[in-house]
């Protein structure tokens, strides 16, 4: 991932303490919000990249009052953790914004993790990157203009670069520590940088975003970590408001949306604010990404009224675009069977998201 997703309305509606009515509510906070305490009230989470004999561990740390450092699994994940065995820390600081960590893996490669949390490895990277920019891109014909909200590690700029049509690519990213270290230690998506159609604003994208002129962008690629830190502004109705402004009628966007193992209330939330504001279509699809909590991440894909988007069948598939399958590195999970696939979902799944259903 670069840097946000969607733990959107619901968890700031518990923590106002108010319901939709406004009405004081008792209802606890979702052990996934990264806004809840993950231990005793009085501890203050910090997210923490813990290498403990040998190896990385998804965890946060916090000092308790005796000044004792305490570390507990990440709350997004209650009850799990996955580890990784750490050959060697290539590289570790605190950047403005958080901290950034690369070690090389035993069985994954080179890994990245920002605020403790693995958002690419070298092994399965690629699932990630290509779905979230070719199930937009591919959705509609010739796309032209694309916005990259994150992706500093560059792999989503190194996909949208197979699309000979695309005329600019625009990427904001808040921490160019992210970029320096990718373009070190991940020069193969760091590439993407080097396409001189792309653009790039290192800034807040909320602020980016409010300056950008109304129907912009064919297509908004938010490649954002979890909502810690520098990406917490980005998971409310506003900045989904915003977006939508910036897209040209028939416009498409594609936002990471978590697991559907872990996070069905936060799914069925951000299907919700973007079925008021997207007046196109909202579909929600997954892919197999195996050091990603649960193994499955998922993408929320919006179009706003205007020319219909049908996603479920690509009408521009990657496979009859010249070079696209192997421009600078080939495709090793994306293709039109796998995008189709992508868009089936499971029982629990459409009986748990309301939303899913109609």
């Amino acid at each position: 991932m670069g840097e946000d997703a969607g733990r959107g309305l619901e968890c700031q509606k518990i923590m106002d303490g108010k319901g939709n009515n406004g009405n004081s509510s008792q209802k606890a906070i979702p052990s996934c919000c990264l806004k809840a305490r993950a231990s005793a009230p009085e501890l203050e989470a910090k997210c923490h990249s813990t290498v403990v004999s040998g190896w990385f561990s998804e965890s946060q740390s916090s000092s308790d009052k005796a000044g004792k450092m305490v570390y507990f699994n990440n709350p997004m994940w209650p009850g799990e953790a996955h580890s990784l065995k750490v050959e060697s820390i290539l590289y570790k600081a605190r950047s403005d914004y958080q901290e950034v960590l690369v070690f090389e893996s035993s069985s994954y490669g080179k890994v990245l993790v920002l605020d403790g949390i693995v958002q690419l490895t070298e092994k399965d990277e690629c699932a990630y990157q290509e779905m979230i920019t070719h199930l937009p891109l591919c959705s509609i014909p010739s796309p032209k203009t694309v916005l990259v909200v994150g992706g500093g590690d560059g792999g989503v700029l190194a996909e949208i670069s197979r699309h000979s049509s695309v005329e600019h690519i625009d990427i904001c990213e808040i921490d160019r520590m992210v970029i320096e270290v990718s373009k070190k230690f991940f020069p193969e998506l760091a590439a993407g940088f080097e396409d001189p159609r792309v653009c790039l604003h290192v800034g807040d994208a909320v602020e980016f975003l409010r300056n950008v002129p109304e129907g912009k962008y064919d297509a908004i690629i938010v490649d954002s970590s979890d909502p810690v830190g520098p990406a917490q502004e980005l998971v409310e109705k506003p900045f989904f408001d915003t977006l939508a402004r910036a897209l040209r009628p028939g416009g498409v966007l594609c936002n990471m949306a978590e697991s559907m193992w872990l996070h069905t209330h936060l799914i069925d939330d951000m299907i919700s604010i973007c079925r008021e504001i997207f007046k196109g279509s909202v579909h929600y699809a997954w892919a197999s990404v195996p050091t990603y909590p649960s193994g499955v991440i998922g993408f929320l894909i919006c179009s706003t009224e205007g020319p219909a988007v049908d996603f479920l069948n690509p009408i521009n598939p990657i496979e009859k675009l010249e070079g696209a399958h192997q421009h600078k590195r080939e495709l090793r999970y994306y293709n039109s069977e796998m995008h189709k696939a992508a868009f089936s979902l499971p029982s629990f799944l459409k009986r748990e998201v309301r939303l899913l259903c109609d």
